[in-house]
């Protein structure tokens, strides 16, 4: 396991590159997740407009916060004075735990100062540039400009919901320590708060630029589906604590084909240090296989049905990927003796909303058209 990407490029290339250290395995397959995402959706959104079923459209051209624009890059440059600039000039101190670094407050007040004053400078230097401001000025907006927005908000939001329905799950751990809330904020992210959060933050803010939600839920479907199978290889190669239970079960002779890993497997030199007794089923590998699968069927569909339809068709797999391998996952059982886990019962609900949204949205269809 790769812990960090200065861990898999030493051991895949044999090149150690120290800057590395820096990058976290699980967190550089989530970025790439979100990139995938936003590219995939990008590409919906202009296929949307291509057919006419988004449109572009004029928008104002807001009058620039002077005030705004100086004090936010201001404050950029000290950050990055303060921090990286430190980082790059005493990195062989601190390269042996970079991330402990990062996140105190340990810096240099003088190349903050310095970072904040050339921040300024490009700012002032920039703006004398532009075009002055008309007031009422227009420009034609393309749906597919708001991504890069689109895709900050996702995360934003689909970061909040991932941590808090976390904790909402380990909820007699949070009771005892309510701190926990603050405490290395990277690590208990659960999919299905992201997902939810996530999904409420796009569609607002899709809204606001003309998208209809019925057609910002197709787009954003597979790409989701697309994303979790990413976001998993990151749980498998980092080694996250997010894999099976016990597995000392023979492998089957019709799986002869399988690798002895893919069949269980013990998560050597994971993030958490964990040394397993016993092997375990490699449950993220068998979610990447699942997830990567109904993207390709998603996508291969989506121009098929009514608006809403695909979406609807996205939860129903999403819910029955998900319950299907919570069987073999480690998971505390939730609520009493019932004995389901949060994510079971989210998949269960996923399933049946599925069921419904498809009866819904193409009898909403039909009656639009009468």
């Amino acid at each position: 396991m790769y812990p960090t990407l200065y861990d898999a490029v030493l051991d895949i290339f044999g090149i150690g590159i120290p800057a590395f250290k820096l990058v976290m395995m699980f967190g550089f397959f989530v970025a790439l997740a979100f990139l995938a995402a936003s590219w995939v959706m990008t590409l919906e959104v202009k296929r949307y407009e291509a057919e006419g079923k988004i449109k572009a459209f004029e928008k104002a051209i807001s009058k620039p916060n002077l005030a705004w624009e100086y004090i936010s890059n201001i404050l950029i440059g000290f950050i990055v004075g303060y921090k990286l600039v430190y980082l790059g000039l005493n990195f062989g101190d601190i390269a042996d735990n970079p991330q402990a670094f990062i996140l105190s407050l340990e810096g240099s007040w003088l190349c903050g100062i310095l970072g904040a004053v050339g921040f300024g400078a490009l700012k002032y230097s920039q703006l004398k540039k532009e075009p002055p401001y008309i007031e009422g000025s227009t420009h034609i907006f393309h749906p597919h400009m708001m991504m890069g927005n689109l895709t900050l908000i996702a995360a934003i939001t689909g970061f909040a919901g991932a941590k808090l329905f976390h904790h909402l799950e380990h909820f007699g751990d949070l009771v005892k320590d309510p701190m926990v809330l603050f405490r290395d904020p990277f690590s208990g992210l659960t999919f299905f708060g992201g997902l939810i959060t996530g999904a409420i933050g796009v569609l607002w803010y899709a809204n606001k630029h003309g998208i209809k939600w019925k057609h910002m839920l197709d787009i954003g479907g597979p790409s989701m589906m697309l994303a979790y199978g990413i976001g998993r290889m990151g749980c498998h190669f980092s080694g996250d604590g997010d894999w099976g239970i016990k597995n000392l079960a023979p492998k089957p002779n019709w799986l002869s084909w399988l690798p002895d890993w893919a069949w269980a497997y013990d998560y050597p030199n994971n993030v958490h240090g964990i040394i397993l007794k016993d092997p375990v089923w490699p449950t993220p590998v068998y979610e990447i296989v699942m997830a990567l699968t109904i993207f390709a069927i998603l996508w291969s569909i989506r121009k098929k049905f009514v608006p809403g339809v695909l979406f609807s068709i996205y939860f129903i797999f999403a819910g029955i990927e998900r319950f299907s391998i919570e069987s073999i996952r480690v998971n505390p059982p939730q609520f009493g003796e019932v004995g389901f886990t949060q994510a079971e019962w989210i998949s269960m609900t996923m399933m049946l909303l599925g069921v419904i949204g498809i009866i819904v949205f193409n009898k909403t269809h039909k009656k639009e058209l009468t």
